[in-house]
């Protein structure tokens, strides 16, 4: 099973210039600019200690988020690209994307990041309505937005995301559709549309704003999904819509169950090693984790996933993609037969939320709704389970 997954690599920067209400990722406000030579040296210290495992393999992706990567100068994102692929080969198409924000990015910046190796950005846009970015506690209106997506073009980026938020504080289904209209006028390779939701330990968890209601978000839902497949758009994962052979390398492994290392303060990694699947994740602390970079005591903690848990956890992903998923490869991927799963998978058709022909998978239109419903069928035990969410 391990020789023949598609490896991919995450690189956490924790710093942002403030942080989101809405925000439960492991980000640090800075005032001041980040120690980026010696964040990189830690970075560097930590891969050289997963390399053992990856020995033989080639990365596919490359996938530089936070906190705001585009806080980091041109010149340490190269030192980064160029530390990795100095330490892993890598597939002649790797894609290597960075997060940005319109708030710390300009063309000049986005012109450096193209020369470094990025090949592929993803913008936290999240609104083009000055009202819904205030709203949001997001640090730049509505012209910088506009004006971060002009500037990726004109600094050669042909590849590149669009995050849209919606079911915003305060947001009507006009207000929805006008931010879809605003972001598909730069014909967008990506874009990535996710509902708002109040997450433990945020601001808002603590100050919830008024948000639209369930049936109000569903066609907000909706209404984004017709109108990107109207503007030939493929749907072809809960959240995320591209054009054709655009679709997110990085993002797929992660779905489809591939390996990938984690590096960097918080970072989480999912590696087979001899059938077995580790998971690990780094301490999330940014100066705990420079500090002890070069030794064991970086990782935080560790869980080996028990048959059941890598069983659940394929489907947890996998069941997100709009394709089916082969039969073939559910066992390729955890090593057991997918009839384990026959009576649940059985009662899932008759519900109306599974389509299975004995050979592919995939979920109904009914099932997408309800795919939280869907998903604790699987369910082996709720509060052993690691998984994380997928950047865009």
């Amino acid at each position: 099973m391990r020789a023949s997954l598609p490896l991919s690599l995450y690189v956490h920067v924790p710093w942002c210039e403030k942080k989101c209400p809405y925000c439960d990722f492991n980000s640090h406000a800075q005032k001041n600019p980040p120690p980026e030579n010696a964040y990189i040296e830690a970075l560097m210290a930590d891969l050289d200690q997963e390399l053992p495992a990856v020995r033989g393999r080639r990365l596919r992706s490359i996938f530089i988020g936070g906190g705001t990567p585009s806080l980091l100068s041109p010149k340490s994102v190269e030192s980064i690209i160029a530390g990795i692929r100095a330490r892993i080969p890598a597939t002649t198409d790797m894609e290597i994307t960075l997060e940005a924000n319109p708030g710390s990015s300009d063309a000049g910046k986005f012109e450096g990041l193209r020369a470094a190796g990025v090949n592929r950005l993803s913008i936290g846009i999240q609104s083009f309505n000055a009202a819904s970015l205030r709203n949001i506690g997001r640090i730049h209106d509505d012209r910088a937005a506009r004006h971060a997506v002009t500037a990726a073009i004109r600094a050669g980026f042909d590849n590149f995301n669009l995050d849209l938020m919606y079911a915003l504080p305060g947001q009507s289904r006009e207000m929805a559709a006008d931010d879809v209209e605003q972001a598909l006028s730069f014909d967008p390779p990506h874009l990535s549309c996710y509902q708002l939701t109040i997450e433990p330990n945020t601001v808002f968890a603590v100050r919830t704003p008024r948000l639209p209601g369930e049936d109000a978000a569903w066609q907000m839902q909706r209404q984004l999904e017709s109108s990107l497949e109207k503007n030939g758009y493929t749907n072809y994962e809960v959240s995320a819509f591209a054009r054709q052979g655009r679709s997110c390398q990085h993002n797929l492994n992660y779905w489809l169950f591939g390996d990938y290392i984690g590096i960097g303060a918080g970072a989480h990694s999912k590696m087979t090693r001899d059938d077995q699947v580790l998971r690990t994740w780094k301490r999330k602390n940014p100066i705990l984790y420079m500090q002890n970079a070069h030794s064991a005591e970086r990782v935080g903690g560790e869980k080996r996933l028990s048959s059941d848990e890598i069983c659940f956890e394929f489907m947890l992903n996998a069941l997100r993609l709009q394709r089916p998923v082969t039969a073939s490869l559910f066992q390729q991927r955890t090593g057991q037969p997918i009839k384990r799963f026959s009576s649940t998978i059985a009662q899932a058709q008759t519900d109306g939320l599974l389509q299975f022909d004995g050979i592919q998978i995939s979920t109904t239109e009914f099932g997408r709704r309800f795919l939280n419903d869907l998903l604790q069928r699987f369910l082996p035990d709720p509060d052993n389970l690691i998984s994380p969410s997928p950047s865009t």
